[in-house]
């Protein structure tokens, strides 16, 4: 048995810390089939959903969902912390280390205190290891369980500072594309003139802004379970409209910037490609993604287009290759979109719809 139990102990230790070396330390994505923190995410995440498809109200369901993300990553810690206390507990017991204990008999609960205490360095001096191989094992414990600290320190900063950088960007969408943001609404505000310079800029942003998303949420992919601030926003939907945008300027939106629409959506759509591997979501049939923009739609599209003076051809020819374009990305955001509950943007804003920023606690402006 006691062999048994320092197999176990070192193997509980050892993969607790190889995760939390990827989770933390090795910031890219990581390959392997088995981690016992996308074991952990996936296994507390469905439980979560299950619960949250149960919610009727969109406010209160949203918020619910909100408390996943900072949630699991506090309870990930802890699951962290309680596993080394565990496996140098396992390991003390299997040496049958020789203890100090003050008028109390030795069990392995007397272990698991010892371990506990060391651990996190509480040194109450009423257990401690009286032999050399359990003075060892409580230095190595000392020194894991200061080492975690420390990367704990510094991991939460910068999956706030990831989490604010995504959040800037998709707060100034809202006044650029309305609020749920629209890609229609979004080429339309852009319309100055009879040029659309500010739509190549903006692109040329959001471009930067997805391979920044592209690096951040595949290194930590706890990011894409934090929920923005509004419930309308979400970087599920702000890389939707950025891609709808680009299909329909490299259809042929007279004068719009096609060359780089055709960078933004290459990278747009490898973030998006890659998140869906991350979460193992297969894409969507086509098919079922078809009814996010019928034909009586795209005939709307075309007439909100075209009174605010933007030239969108009228053939065939072009209704094909907006299919295709699509056909490239929606799957993906339609599979993520059901994973995490993030509802997709319209191509045509609402007529109810009311930007954010127009919006108070008392009232809304005209």
């Amino acid at each position: 048995m006691r062999i048994v139990a320092a197999i176990l102990g070192l193997g509980l230790i050892l993969t607790i810390l190889w995760d939390a070396f990827e989770t933390i330390i090795l910031p890219r994505r990581v390959t392997r089939r088995i981690r016992l923190t996308s074991l952990f995410y996936a296994s507390f995440w469905v439980p979560w959903s299950f619960v949250a498809r149960r919610i009727q109200k969109p406010r209160r369901r949203e918020k619910y969902l909100g408390l996943f993300g900072p949630l699991s990553l506090l309870i990930l810690l802890g699951i962290w912390a309680f596993g080394l206390i565990l496996g140098y507990a396992l390991l003390l017991w299997a040496a049958n280390a020789k203890l100090y204990v003050l008028s109390e008999v030795v069990t392995f609960s007397t272990y698991l205190y010892l371990s506990g205490v060391t651990f996190f360095t509480l040194g109450y001096g009423d257990v401690s290891p009286v032999a050399p191989i359990g003075r060892t094992l409580a230095v190595i414990e000392t020194a894991n369980g200061f080492g975690l600290f420390a990367i704990v320190i510094s991991y939460l900063p910068i999956l706030y500072q990831a989490f604010s950088r995504r959040e800037a960007s998709i707060s100034l969408l809202d006044a650029r594309s309305g609020s749920p943001s629209s890609a229609v609404e979004l080429l339309r505000r852009h319309r100055v003139g009879d040029n659309l310079y500010n739509l190549d800029r903006l692109l040329g942003e959001w471009e930067q802004w997805s391979a920044e998303l592209l690096e951040s949420h595949l290194s930590y992919p706890v990011l894409c379970y934090f929920r923005s601030q509004h419930d309308n926003q979400s970087w599920l939907r702000a890389l939707t409209t950025v891609l709808d945008t680009c299909a329909l300027v490299m259809v042929g939106v007279e004068g719009g910037p096609i060359w780089q629409a055709r960078m933004t959506f290459a990278m747009t759509r490898h973030a998006v490609v890659d998140i869906a591997q991350v979460f193992r979501t297969a894409p969507t049939a086509p098919e079922s993604c078809s009814g996010r923009l019928s034909s009586t739609e795209l005939v709307r599209v075309r007439r909100i287009l075209k009174e605010n003076g933007i030239h969108f051809p009228i053939d065939e020819q072009a209704d094909q290759r907006l299919a295709e374009l699509r056909a490239m990305y929606e799957p993906y955001v339609f599979a993520l979109s059901e994973w995490l509950m993030m509802p997709l943007p319209p191509w045509i804003l609402p007529p109810d719809a009311i930007d954010n920023w127009k919006t108070s606690a008392w009232g809304r402006l005209q």
